[in-house]
């Protein structure tokens, strides 16, 4: 999976953290379900693309505190330029966008693979790991999809085999399972045996584009977070400390002008991370440290609100974790992609 194109970025020292997202319903409003819709999103013009809520934001502060963003996109290569078209107006800079060789499946009557997430994903992520551990060995990841099932598994998969908890026949065993083409396993068995094995991806989040419940993904950890809304994915990253407290603000304040979000909703999102036990409150004395006069009222309700989740918390949800058993995993992902399978294939 070859990059379409490549943002000129300016030299960092010492890169920390490296972003990899999909477009497609995590940053973008895409359907590619039936052909029609296909045929439909090729031809959209740049500015007729509508991006999720709070994505552009959280995109613009994450390359603004010098993290390095790789969007890694099942869209067709073809919308390349346009896509590209649309990150500009957006203001979203990015280090490669990589994208789907489908006119080449479609050539080599290889039609399971247009709508195959993991047997494109999934070599890409680890060709473009191997050579990240040359220019960035010290690195963390942050993987960001959407609430598909192929999205949980692929990006689980991937930090498991770069952690050393997934060796090469288990591996096997989940390409077959999935019924991958031969040259996709192959890629992928190759990349494996020259990957320096570490820990390497930090945090998965997911946005629930289908509104999928958020205890469909408990089975993967607390590794990997389902969101409503790309405010709270901002609250995760700065408890992480990816994300300064000012960061949040600003994407805060985006939910407020632009998508008249009051602060009691914003509120509520961070209590709802905190009853799932993905925040901790240790994201209000942050925000506190960063709020001025000039951030308004509102912003000043927001960090009121979020203390008080942290003063009277709700009780966490209790989810046993169990070590992922991905043959099983990927079983039931290849049966809900062929129930969702394209008209006419």
């Amino acid at each position: 999976m070859s990059p379409v194109s490549e943002a000129p970025t300016s030299s960092r020292p010492a890169e920390r953290l490296i972003t990899r997202w999909d477009l497609d319903k995590t940053y973008l409003y895409t359907e590619f379900d039936t052909l029609q819709d296909l045929v439909r999103t090729a031809l959209e013009k740049p500015e007729q693309k509508r991006d999720v809520p709070g994505a552009a934001p959280l995109l613009k502060e994450l390359a603004k505190s010098g993290v390095r963003v790789h969007i890694v996109s099942g869209s067709p290569r073809q919308l390349g330029p346009r896509l590209a078209r649309k990150l500009s107006l957006d203001g979203v800079h990015y280090d490669r966008l990589s994208l789907k060789p489908n006119l080449s499946h479609l050539l080599r009557l290889r039609f399971r693979a247009l709508h195959d997430r993991l047997g494109y994903t999934l070599p890409g992520l680890l060709q473009a790991r191997l050579e990240d551990q040359e220019r960035a060995p010290a690195a963390q990841e942050i993987l960001v999809g959407d609430d598909s099932e192929a999205d949980a598994l692929v990006y689980s998969l991937y930090a498991d085999v770069c952690a050393g908890h997934v060796d090469e026949r288990q591996l096997s065993r989940v390409l077959s399972a999935t019924r991958e083409y031969k040259d996709s396993q192959r890629a992928c068995l190759r990349v494996l045996d020259q990957l320096k094995k570490r820990r390497v991806v930090s945090r998965i989040l997911l946005h629930l584009d289908r509104q999928s419940p958020p205890s469909r993904f408990w089975v993967y950890g607390k590794r990997l977070v389902p969101f409503y809304n790309y405010l709270q994915a901002a609250y995760v990253l700065a408890e992480d400390h990816c994300l300064s407290g000012e960061a949040v603000l600003a994407i805060a304040r985006d939910f407020v002008d632009q998508h008249r979000f009051d602060s009691d909703a914003l509120a509520r999102s961070y209590r709802d991370l905190m009853r799932r036990g993905h925040a901790d409150g240790s994201l209000v004395e942050k925000l506190k440290a960063s709020l001025s006069p000039a951030h308004g009222k509102e912003m000043e309700a927001l960090v009121e609100g979020l203390a008080l989740c942290v003063q009277q918390p709700p009780a966490p949800v209790e989810v046993e974790q169990r070590p992922l058993d991905y043959v099983s995993l990927a079983y039931h992902a290849r049966g809900q992609r062929r129930r969702r399978s394209w008209s006419g294939y």
